[in-house]
Formats: structure tokens, C-alpha cells, sequence
């Protein structure tokens, strides 16, 4: 799957800005947010302001608040590996720091959505995503790859992408609500 610029989504985390990569990193997080319990749809907005602003020292602020709120009792695997995303966060707001970060939380983001897959995710399956070769993907992580790449895309384009990316964040994480709570009737 190939994004609109030609570019997987390796390249796209590699050749991001602090501000872009910021914004991945965190649009991974925001979308998995319905893989807690409870309504936590408010608790990353002073970071995205933070990004929005390029602000360093508002970023780790922002961050370590979020770690307060949303830390909490849930201790599904799911659970874990978003508020680890959150954990992981980097207070320097440094390209070096925000792209691992980034990429981290893009690897957890997609491997969670294929959790949600109606088929098993083969092992590998999310590293050839991110390199490109998106063959076998089910439809959530195909979406959250399109979603990833599409984040990078706008964000690019500067502060005004950020818009784009909120908007993104949004529909994914109905996207997930919605699956996590079907899955939830039928168990």
C-alpha cells in the first residue's frame, strides 16, 4: 500500500520534522485510546496543543499530566501497551527522541488494530507494512496504516496539517471504539 507520495511509512517517520513526528506519535496514541476504560477522549488535548504550538517545554509538560490522567487500574495487555506509548513519550522535544518515540508508537498502534483483524496477524506482517508491502492486512490495520501515513502527510504541510491529523485521530479511534464494543457484545 503506497502512500500519496510514493513513500512507506518508514521513510515518511524518517523524513518527518520534530513538530510531524510529534503529531505521529501522539495520532497512534489518541487513536488507541479506546483500548482504556472509561471516557479519556479529553486527556491528550493540552498535548496537541503543545504540538500544535511546537512548544518543547508545554510538550513535556503537557505529557506528564497525560500520564497522570491516564493512568488507572485496567491491566489488559491492550491497556498496557497504550498507556506504555504514553510512558514512552520523550519530555525532550528533540528529532532524535520524537522519532523513536514515533515509530514505537506506530509499530504498537498497528499491531493492536491487527489484534482486532477477524484474522490472526502472521508474524512480520506489521514490519512490511510500515516498509510498504501491506499484502495480508486485514481491513483495521490497513486503515491504521493509511491513517499513519496520512498523519505524516499533512503534518508535513506544517502546522495547519494538524487539523488534518486531529481528524484522523478522531475517526480511527471511533473506528476502534466501535469494533472493541461489537467484539465486547459477542464475547
Amino acid at each position: 500500500m503506497a502512500s500519496a507520495t510514493g513513500r512507506n511509512l518508514l521513510e515518511l517517520i524518517d523524513g518527518a520534522d520534530e513538530r510531524g513526528l510529534a503529531a505521529a506519535g501522539l495520532a497512534c496514541l489518541d487513536r488507541c485510546l479506546p483500548l482504556l476504560a472509561g471516557d479519556r477522549g479529553d486527556a491528550l488535548r493540552p498535548v496537541w496543543a503543545a504540538v500544535a504550538r511546537g512548544d518543547g517545554a508545554a510538550w513535556g509538560e503537557a505529557v506528564a499530566k497525560a500520564r497522570v490522567e491516564l493512568d488507572g487500574a485496567d491491566g489488559t495487555a491492550d491497556a498496557l501497551a497504550v498507556r506504555g506509548m504514553l510512558a514512552e513519550a520523550p519530555a525532550a522535544w528533540t528529532a532524535e527522541a520524537l522519532r523513536a518515540w514515533a515509530g514505537a508508537c506506530s509499530g504498537t498502534a498497528l499491531a493492536l488494530h491487527g489484534r482486532y483483524d477477524a484474522a490472526d496477524v502472521p508474524d512480520g506482517l506489521v514490519e512490511r507494512c510500515r516498509a510498504g508491502d501491506a499484502d495480508g492486512a486485514g481491513p483495521l490495520l490497513a486503515g491504521e496504516l493509511r491513517r499513519q501515513q496520512a498523519v505524516l502527510e499533512s503534518v508535513a504541510h506544517g502546522p495547519t496539517g494538524l487539523r488534518r491529523a486531529r481528524e484522523l485521530s478522531v475517526e480511527g479511534g471511533r473506528v476502534l471504539r466501535a469494533v472493541v464494543s461489537r467484539r465486547a457484545r459477542t464475547a
